[in-house]
């Protein structure tokens, strides 16, 4: 398969500079992100039946997205911003986002010779694809000198894609989203926002502002050096509405309750699935790892907040535990941690941290991860051309262990982006009692 070849860089600011200036402080929510890598996430379309027309001139496809990227920045303008630090004579550091209009990164690359079916019809996801994205290998830190967006717009033969890349420290994955979802908006020619986002972090009343965190917790150049990640391989599954209710009544049925979510199940079975095909010792612990949001319990946080504001949650089993107790125990596992996160939880966790800060790492073998949310309105971004046939993430943040959930392309849908050991997905392939459950 060809390379990407790249047709051009540049950089957009806000439309109305007006719109940028001032800073903002980042909370524990934001500043554990710092390790982690930049989040990607990127829409495939069919090309437009005829060239787009901004107006008269007959401006092409790329200065369209370009100029209402420029405006969308005027509602968005710390993504067109810096993180910035402060020193203290304490031999402390703290962290905030300059909104100085150092602009966002805008790339137009092409993708001579390859069409939609290469990207979506092979089991595994090429990797190419990752080639359409941005800001590629960054870690949040590392938003100093780097943009915290990053926007690539791929020519294929026959369709488009547009991948997004944020910095994690400014933007959980329901922000990421509501950027995608506001930027289409524009695009196709919303003058009033449906869902204008509001930045001002929630901090605890008698909080220390700025944070100071002490140097010898930053350097995290030097304790990511030592790790290299193994080969691993990407896969999309596809699981119909009438699968996942099915797995939904299946795991309540086994536990006797009507509390446990599709979800919980659907994952559940997804956990059990992996473990039984990496061939795990019966003896040993396994873990899943979820996130829990923080604007459905946080009376403070608007429902528009853009942000950070996700809580881990790990439900930990022997294997031999969730091979045994079918897919309603972990389920039941899952709804039970998941309920204990209350306002409470999130707001004691936020208070403490700054006198012993931790930071999120994701390497962790026995531990599956999961990401996103097929709650998001993924489907729902016209451009202006139509919606998108299908979505793919980038190469940030993978490894073995790490299943991004997707909204499915049929309502009630729900796609898994699962990165996973070669010799686990082959093993998947197999497995007749995953593969039932999945729509080809």
């Amino acid at each position: 398969m060809a390379d990407v070849r790249v047709i051009s860089n540049s950089t957009v600011k806000t439309a109305n500079h007006r719109a940028s200036g001032g800073r903002i402080e980042l909370n524990p929510w934001d500043l554990r992100a710092l390790p982690l890598g930049y989040t990607q996430m990127g829409l495939l379309f069919s090309k437009p039946k005829e060239p787009m027309r901004e107006n008269e001139t007959g401006n092409t496809l790329i200065h369209h997205l370009k100029t209402s990227l420029s405006h969308t920045l005027d509602h968005f303008p710390l993504l067109a911003g810096r993180l910035a630090t402060t020193q203290h004579e304490d031999d402390t550091v703290s962290f905030f986002v300059d909104c100085n209009n150092s602009g966002a990164l805008f790339g137009h690359a092409a993708a001579d010779g390859v069409t939609i079916s290469d990207v979506i019809k092979p089991a595994y996801v090429p990797p190419i694809v990752h080639s359409f994205f941005a800001l590629n290998g960054l870690r949040g830190y590392e938003g100093i000198a780097n943009p915290l967006l990053g926007i690539q717009i791929t020519d294929l033969a026959d369709g488009i894609f547009i991948g997004c890349t944020i910095n994690h420290v400014v933007a959980d994955g329901t922000s990421l989203w509501h950027f995608f979802n506001t930027w289409s908006e524009i695009s196709k020619g919303s003058i009033q926002l449906s869902k204008p986002p509001v930045f001002q972090r929630w901090f605890p009343d008698g909080m220390d502002i700025p944070i100071r965190i002490p140097q010898s917790c930053v350097n995290f150049k030097q304790s990511n050096e030592d790790f290299i990640p193994p080969p691993v391989q990407d896969r999309v599954f596809h699981f119909s509405k009438e699968t996942v209710a099915k797995l939904k009544a299946k795991a309540n049925a086994q536990t006797g309750t009507d509390k446990i979510s599709s979800l919980q199940a659907l994952l559940s079975h997804i956990w059990r699935c992996v473990i039984r095909n990496r061939r795990v010792d019966p003896n040993q612990e396994t873990s899943y790892r979820l996130v829990v949001g923080g604007r459905q319990r946080l009376q403070e946080l608007p429902d528009n907040f853009f942000g950070n504001s996700l809580m881990p949650v790990i439900v930990t089993m022997k294997a031999k535990e969730l091979m045994e107790q079918g897919i309603g125990n972990p389920a039941w596992q899952m709804n039970r941690k998941i309920a204990a996160m209350t306002e409470e939880t999130f707001k004691n966790t936020l208070e403490s941290w700054p006198a012993s800060p931790s930071f999120t790492i994701l390497n962790n073998r026995n531990t599956l991860f999961t990401a996103g949310s097929p709650r998001f309105i993924m489907y729902g971004n016209d451009f202006g051309w139509g919606k998108p046939i299908a979505i793919r993430g980038g190469s940030s943040s993978k490894f073995d262990g790490m299943l991004r959930l997707l909204s499915g392309a049929k309502e009630g849908s729900i796609d898994l982006e699962a990165c996973l050991s070669p010799q686990t997905l082959e093993a998947m392939a197999n497995d007749q009692e995953f593969m039932d459950t999945i729509t080809v």
